[in-house]
């Protein structure tokens, strides 16, 4: 489901090795490959990240991400890890979408979907040596603070680093450390507004 931002791009194009790194871990055991919309030929409006699930014109499931962002392929990826297996047989998992523009009460159900996906992004953009930004992707919307959610995402990334990741995502955020050569640590999973130092909130325990 699209969410990311201006601020996830990348001045060229990523794609073809995450690609062949997603693919070689699930395109045999999940049946699920990643598809570069432009690589696709997806311009224009079709040029956007969409999950589509295999059917009678594709034998596989296709994580479609936009723009050949290798940030964008890591959000979509993350909402694949984090969806179950209903919802993997569902375009764009059955997720509400409204786009930028929402209101204050739309805004609090879009954010709700999205912490457990961001926080696996953050880990993966860790990874891959990569900057993350989490984004509540709502500019042309009402004005609202973002901090509750940044601390939600943030709180949800130290979970699945203490707590474990979905099966998924523990597998991929390995072979992106092996790639890459990146890590990530409690430490690095603050906002400078929380401090390592100074938070004590609860860490959420649920890792699926």
């Amino acid at each position: 489901m699209p969410t990311y931002s201006q601020f996830h791009s990348d001045t060229q194009c990523q794609c073809q090795k995450i690609i062949t790194l997603f693919d070689a871990l699930f395109v045999e055991s999940d049946n699920t490959r990643l598809v570069c919309a432009l690589c696709d030929g997806r311009h224009g409006e079709l040029d956007e990240p969409v999950y589509e699930p295999a059917n009678t014109e594709r034998t596989c499931h296709q994580i479609v991400f936009a723009h050949g962002y290798f940030a964008s392929a890591l959000h979509e990826i993350s909402h694949w890890c984090v969806a179950g297996k209903a919802r993997r047989l569902l375009e764009d998992f059955g997720y509400w979408y409204r786009p930028d523009g929402r209101s204050q009460q739309q805004q609090t159900e879009f954010e709700k979907v999205e912490v457990k996906p961001q926080a696996l992004e953050w880990l993966f953009s860790l990874a891959s040596q990569r900057v993350f930004v989490a984004s509540a992707d709502n500019l042309a919307g009402e004005e609202c603070n973002d901090l509750a959610f940044r601390l939600a995402v943030s709180a949800q990334a130290r979970a699945y680093v203490t707590h474990g990741m979905p099966s998924q995502a523990a597998l991929l955020f390995s072979r992106l450390q092996q790639t890459y050569g990146g890590r990530a640590t409690l430490d690095q999973l603050y906002w400078p507004e929380e401090g390592a130092d100074e938070c004590t909130e609860e860490t959420p325990t649920n890792a699926a």
